[in-house]
């Protein structure tokens, strides 16, 4: 179900209704505090203003998490268009946008060609996870005279380019982020497990609900399956994200479960995929969702499951890097978090965390 504006906290509300239409903005808060709900409540706020609104994510899926949200709380027209940031990029340039090897675009091309076209009137963007998106996109944001408002946690980068909230602010001319507090997805364990992972100075604080601590399992590639059938037999109306770190891990993963209990009918998202099965997903159907970490970022699911965390036994425990992943995969979780590894031996990351914390079969 799709909250509505009355359905926001007052703390949210109050971020919402502080936001004037006109000018840049910056808003910042921890994971679950609500920062994807705002980003399309103020998508329809704008749009209601008569000026029509582009919504813009770096990852494809977390488009299709937006979309419908978008299309419950907006106006019945097209006056909110939902996309990737890469798409609607491309579109804005013409056919034969010109690439870097970074995956992004040919800035100066981009810089130059805004040189060109000068200020797009009535230009009204909002980004979803701000800081996935290199600052150079925010430079030809202003060019481009852009109302705009971002979205973002730099504790939450997972991507290579990427932004910090002083590198936003800086590109966009906004003295400071307007800070977002609260968790109002994750349960008490699981955010104080992520909390192990948290970089900077201090954790968000912790939310009041409870919930079964988080779980940190052995497992072979057999009782993986169990474990999943489980989980699926135990909550029927869960929605289970299970994150891996490979492709592989992915295909291996469907290929086992439809072999064993195909009635489960689990889906599998891949970004490689252009259209089909593998493209576009049924986020909101209970059942499992077997996706890569890289695009985990801005979702929920009521159970998460990270199966192959003795993947990253060989990387430092102290790295931000992977602090930071399992920080972001951590609380993807609402209700229950389920980790494993294969092997003798727990990771380093995870065999630093009390028995409290995080429960071992």
């Amino acid at each position: 179900m799709t909250l509505s504006y009355r359905d926001l906290t007052s703390a949210q509300r109050r971020s919402l209704d502080g936001l004037p239409f006109d000018g840049n903005h910056l808003v910042s808060g921890p994971p679950g505090s609500g920062k994807s709900l705002l980003a399309a409540q103020r998508a329809v706020l704008l749009a209601l203003t008569g000026t029509p609104v582009v919504l813009l994510t770096r990852s494809n899926l977390l488009r299709q998490s937006l979309t419908p949200m978008v299309r419950a709380l907006g106006p019945d027209d097209d006056s909110i268009r939902v996309a990737t940031a890469h798409s609607w990029l491309a579109e804005w340039y013409g056919s034969g946008a010109p690439k870097s090897r970074d995956g992004w675009y040919d800035w100066p091309a981009f810089y130059a060609r805004a040189a060109e076209t000068g200020p797009g009137p009535g230009l009204t963007l909002v980004i979803d996870e701000g800081q996935d998106l290199p600052p150079e996109f925010y430079r030809l944001c202003l060019m481009l005279g852009a109302r705009t408002t971002v979205f973002a946690d730099e504790c939450q980068r997972l991507t290579e380019t990427h932004s910090t909230l002083e590198e936003i602010s800086r590109r966009l001319g906004v003295p400071a982020a307007t800070w977002l507090d609260g968790n109002h997805r994750n349960s008490r364990q699981i955010a104080s497990l992520a909390a192990y992972f948290h970089i900077g100075s201090e954790p968000p604080s912790l939310p009041e609900g409870d919930g079964p601590p988080p779980a940190l399992h052995r497992l072979t590639s057999g009782n993986t399956i169990e474990l999943l059938i489980g989980l699926t037999q135990r909550r029927p109306q869960h929605t289970i994200g299970v994150i891996v770190n490979s492709a592989q891990a992915q295909f291996d993963l469907l290929v086992r479960l439809e072999r064993r209990a195909p009635r489960l009918k689990p889906q599998l998202y891949t970004s490689q995929a252009t259209h089909g099965r593998y493209r576009t997903l049924d986020l909101a159907r209970p059942g499992i969702v077997i996706l890569h970490r890289a695009s985990a970022k801005g979702l929920g699911f009521d159970t998460v499951v990270i199966p192959d965390t003795h993947t990253d036994a060989a990387l430092d425990p102290t790295a931000a890097t992977l602090r930071m992943t399992y920080y972001v995969l951590a609380t993807r979780a609402r209700k229950e978090l389920h980790l494993g590894y294969e092997g003798d031996a727990e990771p380093p990351l995870l065999a630093e965390v009390d028995a409290a914390s995080l429960v071992r079969d």
